[in-house]
């Protein structure tokens, strides 16, 4: 009989849970059960989180409030709260998020827009809930009287809003008059429109605390009539009780023989040293043309 011949064995490819298997018992397990660990893990945390995540985010430590806005630099005139006004004014909605991507944005463009702010420098948020906000203010240096009202202006003429100061701050700058001044013809944070107003706002600036010091009352503007020199705008201070200092042109004015501003405020300065006040007398109303007395003390002066 001849021999039995052996059946040859098809080999038999494993199916997918067997090459599974094989992985966990072969030599790449480690590396697969940390795989699987973190595939686990991942899946949890991330139904965990769609769980959670409303009641997380609408959480006191990623909601905005207007007190959770931090801005720097506040002025000590700033009586009122520049957040709050920027939120209402901005309309932004209270239900706003740390979370959310443009906040950053979203912040600095109601900053922005609001009278109040020069410039907005920075927007920086963190958590818990809070904003830095980085401002560059208008800062008032005198006030426009027309019309029965007092408009503060900065130094570079944009009228700003009366009604956020209260009346007694609006008293304490130094007052602007003009006859023939017009309303401003921007709207509320732009410029007035009239130069005249920017001479005023710079004298005043240039002034500074002296203002109170040497007891003047307004600032008026008239053309100039002097024959000897082009026609410009000359500026006058008046005391409280009437008299008169004639400034001449605003500062940066070119104007031939004009003294600097700090010439002027110089022998301001040594008036009230020799005679404490610019009034002389209390029943003397007293003219002093700055131009005039500068000039004389110079020619006195190459003496």
């Amino acid at each position: 009989m001849s021999p039995r011949k052996r059946a040859s064995k098809t080999p038999v490819v494993p199916g997918p849970l067997a090459q599974f298997a094989g992985f966990l018992v072969g030599p790449g397990r480690t590396v697969v059960l940390i795989l699987l660990l973190l595939s686990l893990f991942g899946g949890a945390c991330y139904w965990g989180w769609q769980e959670v995540h409303g009641d997380v985010l609408a959480s006191r430590d990623y909601m905005l409030s207007p007190e959770d806005i931090v801005v720097t630099d506040r002025p000590a005139w700033m009586s009122f709260d520049i957040r709050e006004k920027v939120f209402q004014n901005a309309s932004l909605s209270q239900n706003l998020s740390i979370m959310d991507p443009g906040l950053t944005e979203r912040v600095a463009s109601a900053f922005s827009v609001d009278p109040w702010v020069a410039k907005v420098n920075r927007v920086t948020k963190r958590y818990p809930a809070t904003v830095m906000v980085d401002l560059e203010y208008h800062h008032p240096v005198c006030v426009v009287y027309i019309c029965d009202e007092l408009i503060p202006v900065d130094v570079k003429g944009n009228h700003l809003p009366a009604r956020d100061l209260p009346p007694s701050e609006l008293e304490r700058y130094p007052r602007f008059e003009c006859a023939d001044l017009s309303t401003p013809r921007g709207p509320v944070g732009d410029r007035w429109g009239d130069a005249r107003v920017v001479g005023a706002a710079q004298i005043a600036a240039a002034l500074g605390d002296r203002w109170q010091h040497y007891h003047l009352d307004r600032i008026e503007a008239v053309e100039s009539s002097d024959g000897d020199r082009p026609a410009h705008t000359v500026y006058r201070l008046y005391t409280r009780s009437g008299s008169m200092v004639v400034w001449g042109a605003a500062p940066g004015a070119k104007v031939a023989d004009e003294p600097k501003p700090q010439e002027k405020i110089a022998y301001l300065d040594e008036e009230i040293r020799r005679y404490g006040t610019l009034e002389v007398s209390k029943d003397w109303r007293r003219e002093l043309d700055l131009l005039f007395e500068i000039r004389n003390s110079h020619l006195k002066g190459e003496k």
